[in-house]
């Protein structure tokens, strides 16, 4: 389980209409809301079915508590995210990054991820040179488009790339930030921009919500969610001595590679299979 998808429709909280002629229109209507797989009503029962498995993996500790499992975070490649194959100077060339100070965000944006806290640090610094760069952006509404219109000064747009060359993108990142809000959404899922860029060696700036200050293990800088004056605090303090910065990069790849790489997950997922092949309970 990589997601609490009910989360995006309200959580808990979420309710069916009671109403019987509200379930016939749903399900009668040619575009009746219960033809659609992914509807609320069919991820409360699905959830309930959970504990039918035979066993259950999740990737952060929200997800277990609420489901129950073994926990297995995300694994980073990180022979493919390795920092000694790019020049990050080379990489903002590139990519047209070369005038910037860049505070990368590889991801699509949603509100809960916290990407408006920064683009207020930025206004509150107003400093020209200063960029939030988004790698990709998001499939499910304007949401892209509202961000551009209000801090659309601040910020440079990269089209989705493909997954083997996020390592080069994420190279030309000063800092990458993982500023998530306290919400369910944002505590049931594992940002991988975070892992993308403790492999790539790059200072994090990130909220500390969730699992994500376990995941640093203290080689970034936390700040409260939605906290834009402690975010540009924090912007200000990494620009003034970067060395340092990177000194904490270096000890988040050390970290990534001992406990969030692939071989860390496949001994995971070895030990619960070979249990499973024991039939014994997970």
């Amino acid at each position: 389980i990589d997601d609490w998808e009910l989360s995006w429709h309200g959580g808990d909280q979420w309710r069916y209409p009671p109403s019987l002629k509200q379930f016939g229109r749903d399900i009668l209507k040619p575009q009746g809301a219960l033809r659609m797989p992914d509807h609320p009503l069919y991820l409360k029962w699905m959830e309930n079915q959970v504990s039918l498995a035979d066993a259950v993996t999740v990737h952060t500790r929200f997800l277990q508590e609420r489901f129950g499992g073994v926990y297995v975070p995300n694994g980073k490649d990180t022979t493919l995210f390795n920092p000694q194959n790019y020049n990050p100077e080379v990489s903002r060339e590139r990519y047209g990054l070369s005038d910037y100070r860049v505070l990368m965000f590889p991801g699509a944006p949603r509100p809960y991820k916290g990407i408006e806290d920064v683009l207020l640090a930025l206004d509150k610094l107003d400093q020209p040179d200063l960029r939030v760069v988004i790698i990709g952006g998001s499939p499910y509404d304007n949401y892209d488009r509202y961000l551009q219109e209000k801090w659309g000064r601040w910020i440079i747009q990269i089209p989705k790339l493909p997954y083997e060359k996020m390592p080069e993108v994420v190279s030309a990142a000063h800092v990458v930030v993982v500023p998530q809000r306290n919400t369910p959404a944002a505590l049931a899922q594992f940002p991988l921009k975070l892992t993308d860029a403790m492999a790539m060696s790059k200072p994090v700036l990130a909220s500390n919500v969730g699992d994500l200050p376990e995941i640093l293990g203290g080689t970034g800088y936390l700040v409260d969610p939605e906290s834009p004056n402690q975010i540009a605090d924090r912007i200000e303090s990494i620009f003034k001595d970067l060395d340092l910065a990177n000194e904490q990069g270096q000890k988040s790849r050390k970290r990534c590679m001992e406990n969030y790489n692939i071989e860390a997950m496949s001994k995971e997922l070895k030990t619960l299979i070979d249990n499973l092949r024991k039939h014994k309970t997970i």
